[in-house]
Protein backbone atom coordinates (compact mmCIF):
# COMPACT_ATOMS: atom_id res chain seq x y z
CA UNK A 1 0.00 0.00 0.00
CA UNK A 2 3.04 2.85 0.82
CA UNK A 3 3.46 2.75 -3.29
CA UNK A 4 -0.08 3.60 -4.04
CA UNK A 5 0.29 7.31 -3.52
CA UNK A 6 3.32 7.89 -5.55
CA UNK A 7 2.32 5.51 -8.54
CA UNK A 8 0.00 7.90 -10.38
CA UNK A 9 3.22 10.34 -9.77
CA UNK A 10 5.36 8.32 -11.40
CA UNK A 11 3.27 6.67 -13.80
CA UNK A 12 2.70 10.63 -15.15
CA UNK A 13 6.36 11.32 -15.04
CA UNK A 14 6.75 7.77 -16.84
CA UNK A 15 5.00 9.32 -19.67
CA UNK A 16 6.18 12.88 -19.53
CA UNK A 17 9.69 11.50 -19.60
CA UNK A 18 8.61 9.52 -22.83
CA UNK A 19 7.40 12.50 -24.13
CA UNK A 20 10.81 14.25 -23.92
CA UNK A 21 12.66 11.21 -24.91
CA UNK A 22 10.59 11.75 -28.08
CA UNK A 23 11.39 15.34 -28.40
CA UNK A 24 15.36 14.61 -27.61
CA UNK A 25 15.62 12.01 -30.22
CA UNK A 26 14.52 14.59 -33.25
CA UNK A 27 15.46 18.31 -31.82
CA UNK A 28 18.93 17.05 -30.12
CA UNK A 29 18.05 18.69 -27.05
CA UNK A 30 19.11 18.17 -23.58
CA UNK A 31 16.48 16.54 -21.18
CA UNK A 32 15.88 19.79 -19.32
CA UNK A 33 15.08 21.20 -22.14
CA UNK A 34 12.92 18.78 -23.69
CA UNK A 35 10.86 18.38 -20.31
CA UNK A 36 10.53 22.39 -20.48
CA UNK A 37 9.21 22.05 -24.07
CA UNK A 38 5.53 22.73 -24.32
CA UNK A 39 4.49 19.81 -26.36
CA UNK A 40 5.84 17.35 -23.43
CA UNK A 41 4.73 20.00 -20.03
CA UNK A 42 2.99 22.44 -19.44
CA UNK A 43 4.01 22.77 -15.71
CA UNK A 44 6.33 25.01 -13.85
CA UNK A 45 8.56 22.33 -12.98
CA UNK A 46 8.61 18.83 -14.34
CA UNK A 47 8.63 15.84 -11.60
CA UNK A 48 12.37 15.17 -10.54
CA UNK A 49 11.80 11.58 -11.41
CA UNK A 50 11.04 11.90 -15.38
CA UNK A 51 14.78 14.26 -15.30
CA UNK A 52 16.46 11.03 -13.86
CA UNK A 53 14.89 9.02 -16.21
CA UNK A 54 16.30 10.86 -19.24
CA UNK A 55 19.36 11.30 -17.51
CA UNK A 56 20.09 7.75 -17.35
CA UNK A 57 18.92 6.53 -20.20
CA UNK A 58 20.63 9.10 -22.20
CA UNK A 59 23.87 8.03 -19.76
CA UNK A 60 23.97 4.50 -20.65
CA UNK A 61 21.77 4.66 -23.84
CA UNK A 62 24.74 2.37 -25.80
CA UNK A 63 24.36 -0.19 -22.70
CA UNK A 64 20.41 -0.07 -23.05
CA UNK A 65 20.24 -0.35 -26.42
CA UNK A 66 22.72 -3.36 -26.65
CA UNK A 67 20.60 -5.13 -24.25
CA UNK A 68 17.59 -4.71 -26.48
CA UNK A 69 19.69 -6.01 -29.46
CA UNK A 70 20.16 -8.83 -28.03
CA UNK A 71 16.67 -10.01 -27.41
CA UNK A 72 15.33 -8.82 -30.40
CA UNK A 73 15.76 -12.06 -32.68
CA UNK A 74 14.86 -11.94 -36.59
CA UNK A 75 14.27 -8.52 -36.21
CA UNK A 76 16.53 -5.14 -36.87
CA UNK A 77 17.20 -2.73 -33.93
CA UNK A 78 16.70 0.28 -36.16
CA UNK A 79 13.04 -1.58 -37.83
CA UNK A 80 11.88 -1.26 -34.09
CA UNK A 81 9.11 1.34 -33.85
CA UNK A 82 11.06 4.77 -32.02
CA UNK A 83 8.36 5.04 -29.15
CA UNK A 84 8.90 1.35 -28.14
CA UNK A 85 12.47 1.86 -28.67
CA UNK A 86 12.06 4.74 -25.99
CA UNK A 87 9.97 2.92 -23.85
CA UNK A 88 12.46 -0.12 -23.38
CA UNK A 89 15.15 2.31 -22.59
CA UNK A 90 13.06 3.91 -19.95
CA UNK A 91 11.66 0.99 -18.44
CA UNK A 92 15.16 -1.08 -18.46
CA UNK A 93 16.73 2.32 -16.66
CA UNK A 94 13.80 1.68 -13.98
CA UNK A 95 14.87 -1.91 -14.09
CA UNK A 96 18.78 -1.88 -14.14
CA UNK A 97 19.44 1.20 -12.08
CA UNK A 98 16.66 1.91 -10.07
CA UNK A 99 16.31 -0.03 -7.11
CA UNK A 100 13.56 1.27 -5.43
CA UNK A 101 11.41 0.07 -7.95
CA UNK A 102 9.76 -3.33 -7.71
CA UNK A 103 10.91 -5.14 -11.26
CA UNK A 104 6.87 -6.35 -11.69
CA UNK A 105 5.77 -2.66 -11.26
CA UNK A 106 8.18 -1.36 -14.03
CA UNK A 107 7.12 -3.70 -16.58
CA UNK A 108 3.31 -3.54 -15.91
CA UNK A 109 3.64 0.18 -16.23
CA UNK A 110 6.09 -0.03 -19.81
CA UNK A 111 3.14 -2.61 -20.83
CA UNK A 112 0.64 -0.07 -20.07
CA UNK A 113 2.63 2.67 -21.59
CA UNK A 114 3.64 1.17 -24.26
CA UNK A 115 -0.54 -0.08 -25.06
CA UNK A 116 -1.64 3.88 -24.38
CA UNK A 117 1.42 5.56 -26.99
CA UNK A 118 1.91 2.79 -30.05
CA UNK A 119 0.30 0.09 -31.29
CA UNK A 120 -1.82 -2.64 -30.32
CA UNK A 121 1.22 -5.22 -30.67
CA UNK A 122 3.56 -3.12 -28.91
CA UNK A 123 2.34 -4.26 -25.24
CA UNK A 124 3.46 -7.85 -26.01
CA UNK A 125 6.86 -6.84 -27.27
CA UNK A 126 7.50 -4.83 -24.73
CA UNK A 127 6.75 -7.14 -22.53
CA UNK A 128 9.03 -9.82 -24.09
CA UNK A 129 12.08 -7.71 -24.26
CA UNK A 130 11.53 -6.79 -20.40
CA UNK A 131 11.44 -10.20 -19.47
CA UNK A 132 13.92 -11.52 -21.31
CA UNK A 133 16.31 -8.55 -19.66
CA UNK A 134 14.84 -9.66 -16.21
CA UNK A 135 14.86 -13.22 -16.15
CA UNK A 136 18.79 -12.66 -17.32
CA UNK A 137 19.18 -10.29 -14.18
CA UNK A 138 17.72 -12.44 -12.33
CA UNK A 139 19.81 -15.73 -13.45
CA UNK A 140 22.95 -13.13 -12.41
CA UNK A 141 24.04 -12.95 -16.73
CA UNK A 142 22.93 -9.07 -16.12
CA UNK A 143 23.72 -6.89 -12.88
CA UNK A 144 21.51 -4.51 -11.46
CA UNK A 145 23.35 -0.76 -10.73
CA UNK A 146 25.40 -1.57 -13.39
Amino acid sequence: MGDEPRQPVRRLAREMALRAAYVMEFQRCSAAEALHDPLVNDQSKPPAYAFRLLEYSEQHREYLDDLIRSKVEKWEFHRIAMIDRLILRLALVELLFFDDVPPKVTINEAIEVAKRYSTAQSGKFVNGILDAVYSDVIQGRIHQNA
